[in-house]
């Protein structure tokens, strides 16, 4: 029953990170043809990556690792009353501390702006984070709150909130940017504007559906109770490892504007193409399955654990790889397609496809650690992962130096995101040792059957779409480029989707079977 609920809510959030991720498309598609790859659009990426990554840190990431297991104990043993208590103090500290960060930076990027120049890529970063950091306040409360409806197994909200940035981000680019001038710097301002309303109102949505939940209007200041300290005592260590691992995240980011004005550009919407399936299946079954283990573990059912871990995994096998050759196929026919106008021009369009092709792969390795981590939060240790994240974060930066400073000026992007994908499956291959010691396994061999069948249908569907799209470049003639370029695109990967799951009928007929069931339970 626990591995339906899992599947089922994981369809739930999958269809709405669709939504949000068909709207995120839409949002970039608009951003391409607006700024391209210029140095406008790459200071826009790495200006707004720097909030993000505070979400990550203290939003999706440590904090809802150490807050959920935490959350969800106190409500499975002792009530909504004393839930809530704790929710409340943890969000008031929180709210406390970001907001502090938030004066500083912005104080510190203002007196920077006003007094020196530190170059032209600097100066032209500093004015948009300066304006869109205080999103990481809204964004990491908004996590928060995300965190405490999902240890309640409502899903639905928190899954289609970031809808709302997209939309916001979208009326923006349509409605707003012509009214601010011509100029990409002009327009570019009214974009960072944008961000920080749609945080507020992503925060906003939250309140209704929490006080239905019992939260009380009140925040709380007691924050030396013992189950306060005892989020603080995991968070710490997860936070530690997260910060190691978005810093160099960041440091990816600068080194990819030091390789070119156009290169974080080109890699953010390579990253686009990556995280349109991530989000859909991995993000989604990840989601689920922190406040899902955790239960597990409350109760102390190691083999039920175990059983939804090795259920996700082949899950995460039959899906991914299929999509990882796909992309790989079609990654400059994909790109052409959706961005090559206005300032998007073939230039462009080469570089992103670069970064697509070295990023694919990374399709599977990012999913397998969304399933992998939240097995140890469940079990509140977040000292493992920083550990193991430390020697990976080292790693990365010792690749990411070595390929930005070898390969040629064109494919620096693209050995970040090599380097990125390496660390990444040390990682994962590093979490399931620790867990195959701890618990025992969640079926390595059955997963790796299926990954190994998944990878035959794969090899065969990228050989269809493969000279199917060749065939269908050659061919069509409907008197428009985008309409060409669409039909072949869409019908080469309508064949290769028949295909893998007609291969697949003959070799994992199992997994089939399991997506067909969740699906048709209510």
């Amino acid at each position: 029953m626990a591995d339906r609920r899992v599947l089922k809510s994981a369809a739930l959030i999958s269809a709405c990170t669709t939504v949000s991720r068909a709207l995120g498309l839409v949002r970039n598609i608009l951003m391409a043809s607006l700024f391209g790859t210029s140095l406008v659009a790459s200071a826009f990426v790495v200006a707004f990556r720097i909030p993000n990554l505070f979400r990550r840190l203290f939003g999706e990431g440590a904090l809802s690792a150490a807050f959920v297991p935490v959350f969800t104990e106190v409500l499975e043993k002792e009530g909504r009353a004393a839930a809530w208590r704790l929710g409340t103090a943890v969000l008031t500290l929180m709210a406390v501390i970001l907001s502090v960060i938030v004066i500083l930076v912005v104080g510190g990027v203002s007196v920077v702006t006003e007094t020196v120049s530190l170059g032209q890529k600097a100066d032209a970063v500093l004015p948009l984070l300066g304006i869109m950091f205080p999103y990481m306040l809204c964004i990491c409360l908004v996590a928060l709150c995300m965190a405490m409806l999902n240890s309640f197994r409502h899903f639905f909200l928190p899954a289609a909130t970031p809808i709302l940035l997209n939309v916001v981000w979208i009326f923006v680019l349509i409605v707003i940017c012509p009214q601010l001038g011509e100029s990409p710097e002009e327009r570019i301002v009214g974009v960072a504007w944008g961000i920080v309303v749609a945080g507020v109102i992503q925060l906003a949505v939250q309140v209704p559906l929490l006080r239905r939940y019992g939260m009380p209007w009140h925040l709380t200041w007691n924050w030396r109770e013992a189950k306060v300290r005892r989020v603080l005592t995991l968070l710490v260590p997860a936070a530690l490892g997260m910060g190691v691992i978005q810093f160099n995240v960041l440091l990816d980011s600068l080194l990819a504007l030091w390789a070119g004005g156009w290169a974080p550009a080109a890699l953010s919407y390579a990253e686009l193409l990556i995280y349109l399936p991530l989000g859909v299946v991995a993000t989604a079954l990840g989601t689920v399955l922190l406040p899902t283990f955790s239960k597990q573990a409350t109760r102390e059912e190691p083999e039920a654990l175990l059983s939804t871990l090795g259920l996700s995994l082949r899950a995460i096998a039959f899906v991914m790889i299929p999509a990882t050759v796909g992309l790989m196929v079609l990654a400059e026919p994909i790109v052409q397609l959706l961005f090559e106008r206005g300032e998007f021009d073939a230039l462009s369009t080469t570089r992103t496809a670069r970064a697509v092709l070295f990023y694919a792969p990374g399709l599977i390795v990012f999913s397998l650690y969304k399933m992998l981590v939240p097995v140890l939060y469940a079990l509140q240790d977040t000292k493992t992962p920083v550990r193991l994240a430390v020697r990976v974060v080292f790693l990365n930066l010792g690749l990411n130096i070595l390929f930005v400073t070898t390969w040629p000026v064109e494919f620096k992007h693209a050995g970040l995101a090599l380097a990125t994908v390496i660390a990444s499956t040390v990682n994962c291959l590093l979490l399931g040792r620790v867990i195959q010691r701890r618990l025992g396994s969640p079926g390595w061999t059955r997963a790796a059957s299926c990954a190994g069948r998944a990878a035959v249908a794969a090899v065969g569907m990228g050989a269809a779409v493969w000279a199917g799209h060749r065939f269908l470049a050659a061919r069509c003639a409907t008197g428009s480029l985008l309409l060409d370029r669409g039909l072949a695109v869409v019908v080469s990967m309508g064949l290769g989707g028949a295909t893998y799951l007609l291969l697949s009928a003959l070799l994992n007929r199992s997994e089939i079977r399991a997506f067909v069931a969740a699906r048709r339970r209510r």
